[in-house]
């Protein structure tokens, strides 16, 4: 783009050029259709109308200044077309074509102008359009992938809700299991107990009456000793029975502790198995999730690389196009110029030949009277020169010194200023 854009700044200011140009050239003709170019030019008046010669610009020397009285006839010639009040047809011709020509070169110009501002606006348009449909094709992702995100969210949302479901049903079923363990441990020890004080009761009551039987078969023991070592022997079965009861209960304690917790370490066992099982499910879930997110992603990319690149290639299309338009409407238009240049050349040139024999005449006038005027300025010259070398030679010297002078005044005369002259002459004439 940035060579077609320095083509574009050069075209412009090619035409912007062209415009000046012509311009100037427009503004110089109207401005003063009588300027007289007093180095390469004549004064010659037709139809009141004056034109300029240019055959004197070959000539690299400088050419003698006109006379007063050419100078005079000009500015007489020059005031006379200022204040003309009556224009010839050639002159309004001339100035109607002129103008013309000028609101062509601006029409061209403004059409130009015209064009660069349409395609502009194309453009902009065209980055408008493509731009909003960048805008909702990536609305548009956003939108799915938030869509995704809250999909996902209600999903993991769902599986904690029934892991929690089922983590709680675990607890309480786990809960009434072992309460009812520990029922069944409870009944089975109360049962147990009551069976061993129903033994101890038979057996106190099978010693109870052995011993009485005993102190019944000693009749030589005082019943008060009896009664005492009955009551000693009672205590001491009491206090056996009360033992081995004693043990009984801590045996069972220590059955029933170990138990429970036997039974808690089996389902705090279950319990984490259920635990890392929904961890894993949950895990698996997200990472189902994520790999749809990632391929969703690159799906998204995918497409919007492909919109980049048709919307790049559409708008570089769009300029290329304007681009070989702008072309070829430069083209065309240098080619119009061109063509209208060549046309008021050749015009010129008809009009330059027919007026030369006009030309010719009016500037060998002057170059005589030019010629005629350094003559006796050289006369002049040639007297003062004569006088001075007299009063500063000898008297036998005078007579060398006149001959001298008057040689070289006649070379001069007769040899250099005739051939300037002729070499003017012959260089004014058209090839």
């Amino acid at each position: 783009m940035s060579v077609s854009t320095g083509s574009q700044s050069s075209s412009v200011n090619s035409m912007q050029e062209v415009m000046d140009e012509s311009s100037s050239e427009l503004v110089v003709m109207h401005d003063d259709e009588s300027t007289i170019n007093s180095s390469s030019s004549v004064v010659h008046k037709k139809d009141h109308v004056f034109i300029r010669d240019e055959a004197g610009h070959g000539d690299p020397r400088p050419e003698p200044r006109p006379t007063q009285s050419v100078q005079s006839q000009a500015l007489h010639y020059r005031n006379r077309e200022r204040f003309a009040t009556i224009k010839s047809a050639s002159l309004v011709t001339r100035q109607i074509h002129e103008h013309e020509q000028e609101n062509e070169l601006r029409e061209q110009m403004s059409g130009y102008k015209r064009m660069r501002r349409q395609h502009q606006k194309q453009l902009i348009a065209l980055e408008n359009k493509l731009k909003a449909e960048m805008d909702e094709h990536r609305l548009k992702l956003q939108k799915e992938v938030e869509t995704h995100a809250n999909n996902s969210s209600i999903e993991l949302e769902k599986l904690a809700k029934k892991q929690v479901a089922i983590i709680e049903k675990e607890a309480k079923v786990a809960a009434a299991d072992e309460k009812k363990f520990q029922q069944q441990i409870l009944a089975q020890q109360k049962k147990d107990l009551t069976t061993f004080l129903e033994s101890q009761k038979k057996q106190y009551k099978i010693c109870k009456e052995k011993i009485k039987e005993e102190m019944n078969e000693d009749h030589s023991t005082p019943k008060k000793e009896k009664q005492e070592r009955i009551s000693k022997h009672k205590e001491n079965l009491q206090h056996t029975q009360a033992e081995e009861e004693a043990h009984l209960l801590t045996q069972q304690r220590l059955y029933y502790d170990k138990n429970c917790r036997f039974f808690k370490r089996k389902i705090m066992i279950k319990r984490h198995e259920v635990e890392q099982q929904n961890i894993r499910e949950e895990l698996n879930k997200k990472r189902t999730q994520k790999e749809m997110e990632h391929a969703m992603l690159i799906r998204h990319d995918e497409s919007t690389r492909e919109l980049e690149y048709r919307q790049l290639h559409t708008l570089q299309k769009l300029r290329m196009d304007l681009i070989r338009l702008q072309h070829q409407t430069e083209l065309e238009n240098q080619l119009e110029y061109n063509k209208r240049r060549e046309r008021e050349l050749h015009r010129k040139h008809v009009m330059e030949l027919r007026q030369q024999p006009k030309n010719l005449k009016a500037m060998e006038m002057q170059i005589k009277k030019q010629f005629q005027d350094t003559c006796k300025v050289q006369t002049k010259q040639y007297k003062a020169l004569k006088n001075h070398q007299l009063e500063v030679t000898p008297k036998n010297e005078h007579k060398t010194i006149l001959k001298t002078l008057k040689d070289e005044q006649t070379r001069k005369l007769h040899f250099g200023r005739p051939r300037q002259v002729d070499h003017k002459v012959r260089s004014s004439k058209p090839g």
